[in-house]
C-alpha cells in the first residue's frame, strides 16, 4: 500500500489534471452543478453495482468517477468564490471529530446502538445541523433506503419495539389490511396500505440487521439468472416463453434452482 504521502501527492495530481481540464477541454469547461448532477447519480449508482458484485478492479475505477465529481463540485465553488476542496476536507474534519466525543472526547459509550444514539443527538445540536429527528433523511433519497432512513433514526432516539419479534404482529396487521383492501376493490386504499406493508417488512429487515436495499438487490438478481436459465432452455428446445404453460415454465425454474442458480 501507499504511503500518506503518496496519497497526498496523488490527490495532488487529480487536482492539478482537474484544473487544466476545466480551462482546456471544451466539455469540462462548460459544467455546471446541474449538468453534472445526473451522471454524478449514475457514477454512484456503478459504484453500488461494483461493491454488491465486490468487483475490486471496478471499485476502485467507480470510486475514482466518485471523486472527480467531488472534486469538480469544489472548483466549481472555487470559481464562484464560495468554496473549494480545503473547506469541503476541513468541514469534513470538523463534523466527524465533532460527532465522535466518545474518541476525540472524553464520553463513553459501550456499544455500537451507542454510538448511534449519540451521532443522532449531537446532529440535532450542531449549528446549521438538523431541526428535528427525520428532517435529515434527504427527500430524493430511493423510497425504500429513505424508508430504512426514517426507522433507524426514529429508533436511535428510543422509538422502537423492546424485542425485535414483536415486529412480525406489525407485519401480518399490514397484510391483513392490504388484503381488506383488496377485497374492496379501492386502488388508492390498495396503494396505501400495500406501502404500510413495504415499510413494515423494511423495518423488519433493520431490526435483525439486514439491509433491505441489498437484499432486494440481490433477489433481484437471482431472479434474473433463472429467468435467463427459463429463456435459454426454451430457446434449446424450440420454444418461446409465451407459448410454453406455467407449468412447464416452473419445471425450468426449479432446474435452475437445482443447478444453484
Amino acid at each position: 500500500m501507499h504511503t500518506r504521502q503518496e496519497k497526498i501527492e496523488a490527490l495532488g495530481r487529480v487536482i492539478d489534471t482537474l484544473d487544466i481540464l476545466r480551462v482546456k477541454c471544451p466539455w469540462d469547461a462548460k459544467q455546471t452543478n446541474e449538468s453534472l448532477r445526473p451522471n454524478t447519480i449514475e457514477e454512484v449508482y456503478e459504484l453500488c453495482d461494483a461493491l454488491i458484485k465486490e468487483d475490486d478492479a471496478n471499485i476502485r475505477k467507480e470510486l475514482g468517477d466518485v471523486l472527480l465529481h467531488v472534486l469538480f463540485y469544489s472548483k466549481i465553488g472555487e470559481e464562484k468564490g464560495t468554496f473549494d476542496i480545503v473547506d469541503v476536507c476541513d468541514a469534513l474534519n470538523s463534523k466527524l471529530i465533532f460527532r465522535h466525543p466518545h474518541v476525540f472526547g472524553d464520553t463513553h459509550v459501550d456499544s455500537t446502538d451507542d454510538v448511534l444514539r449519540n451521532w443522532e443527538e449531537l446532529k440535532l445540536k450542531e449549528k446549521g445541523g438538523n431541526k428535528t429527528v427525520l428532517s435529515g433523511v434527504p427527500s430524493a433519497l430511493p423510497a425504500m433506503i429513505k424508508a430504512e432512513r426514517i426507522t433507524e433514526k426514529a429508533a436511535n432516539v428510543g422509538f422502537d419495539w423492546q424485542k425485535r419479534e414483536d415486529v412480525w404482529e406489525k407485519v401480518k396487521e399490514e397484510v391483513n389490511e392490504f388484503a381488506e383492501s383488496a377485497a374492496e376493490k379501492d386502488p388508492a386504499h390498495m396503494e396505501e396500505e400495500m406501502g404500510d406493508v413495504l415499510f413494515a417488512i423494511v423495518n423488519a429487515s433493520r431490526l435483525y440487521g439486514i439491509n433491505s436495499e441489498n437484499a432486494l438487490e440481490k433477489c433481484n438478481a437471482k431472479f434474473i439468472r433463472r429467468f435467463n436459465h427459463i429463456e435459454k432452455r426454451a430457446a434449446d428446445q424450440g420454444k418461446h416463453l409465451r407459448d410454453m404453460t406455467l407449468a412447464e415454465m416452473d419445471a425450468l425454474w426449479n432446474e435452475a434452482k437445482s443447478l444453484g442458480l
